[in-house]
């Protein structure tokens, strides 16, 4: 038996088929021409959150702030940040239908004894990453680090705040079992902020010397460490935690993937030096000390790969990029976002 004949079908549809004297419409799922378009696109997506800013220090006083925590970091293409993090089911997207698409911005960065601010979140569809929290303040009423995509790095007694499960890891703390004398309660123990790949590293042991009378305690952590994702076809690493601000010796690094490190003391051997998390990836602006101002947090990005034959559209107040350089798929990086109400169309 089989196919018989053909007919051309009305309007929004494409050939008839009459099978065994039976008239089967069939719906039109191309990209070009009129009709519904009921095609679905199967999109994969790292959406990273804006970094944390790193916590501040009053003028004149010894401690550090905490470094800022990474935006969070959620991928269908490699493993989600935080622990034990795992690919996220890829986006089903139907043809002609508007998502919302948003870049974080990074926290601001503070001056004095202020816990740094918090990123913003990123969304893309569905799936939106927590903005990172920020480091927490060496004295004062907000000394702990805030909770966040990753959390930002805890002083004196309090701890680094928690990372969102699926998005990344906490900050470091302070050091647990130090008496409870100038060096822990002044804010000297000062914790990194995470990162997506690892937990910021506590305040402890950390190489300091010279003059400070808390040489055997008085670590600053290192920022923890970002992920690589090769959604872009080659590895790259992103959502690194700050470092935390010192008073004597070095202050703690960045982590790897755009975390910035921590600044020292105006008046001690190693000032300044606080730096913002790198633009678009989300890493954590490092804490400072003697009321310098803090590193900003590193703003997010969203990167969308789609099959070749896949179009994405998007609203005037998006800037993206497009690169082919990867046989077979097209791969939209969205660095910036005017408005909290822009789209991505699929076509």
């Amino acid at each position: 038996m089989g196919i018989k004949s053909t007919n051309r079908g009305p309007k929004g549809f494409g050939i008839n088929k009459v099978l065994d004297g039976k008239m089967i419409p069939f719906r039109r799922t191309s990209r070009t021409g009129g009709g519904t378009n009921t095609s679905i696109f199967d999109v994969n997506f790292l959406v990273i959150a804006g970094g944390g800013a790193g916590g501040g220090s009053s003028p004149g006083f010894s401690g550090g702030g905490g470094g800022g925590g990474a935006g969070g970091y959620r991928s269908s293409f490699d493993p989600s940040g935080g622990p034990g993090g795992t690919a996220e089911s890829l986006i089903k997207a139907t043809g002609r239908t508007s998502y919302p698409i948003i870049i974080g911005a990074g926290g601001s960065g503070v001056s004095g004894a202020s816990r740094g601010g918090d990123g913003n979140a990123s969304t893309f569809a569905t799936i939106t990453s927590s903005g990172g929290g920020g480091g927490g303040a060496s004295s004062g009423p907000s000394p702990g680090g805030n909770p966040g995509g990753s959390g930002g790095g805890g002083t004196s007694t309090l701890n680094g705040g928690s990372g969102t499960s699926g998005q990344g890891y906490p900050g470091g703390s302070y050091v647990s079992g130090c008496n409870p004398d100038a060096c822990c309660a002044g804010g000297v123990n000062v914790g990194g902020g995470g990162g997506a790949g690892a937990a910021g590293q506590p305040g402890v042991n950390n190489g300091n010397g010279g003059n400070n009378p808390c040489a055997s305690i008085g670590g600053y952590g290192n920022g923890g460490s970002g992920l690589a994702s090769t959604i872009t076809g080659s590895p790259v690493t992103r959502a690194g935690g700050g470092g935390g601000g010192s008073y004597y010796g070095p202050s703690g690094s960045g982590g790897s993937g755009g975390g910035g490190k921590g600044g020292g003391y105006p008046g001690g051997p190693s000032p300044g030096g606080q730096a913002s998390g790198t633009t678009n990836t989300g890493g954590g602006g490092g804490g400072a000390a003697g009321g310098n101002t803090t590193g900003s947090g590193g703003s997010g990005v969203i990167i969308l790969r789609v099959p070749n034959q896949t179009t994405a559209s998007f609203s005037p107040g998006v800037t993206s990029s497009l690169s082919t350089s990867v046989p077979g798929v097209k791969i939209y990086t969205v660095t910036a976002t005017s408005t909290t109400s822009e789209t991505v169309t699929f076509i």
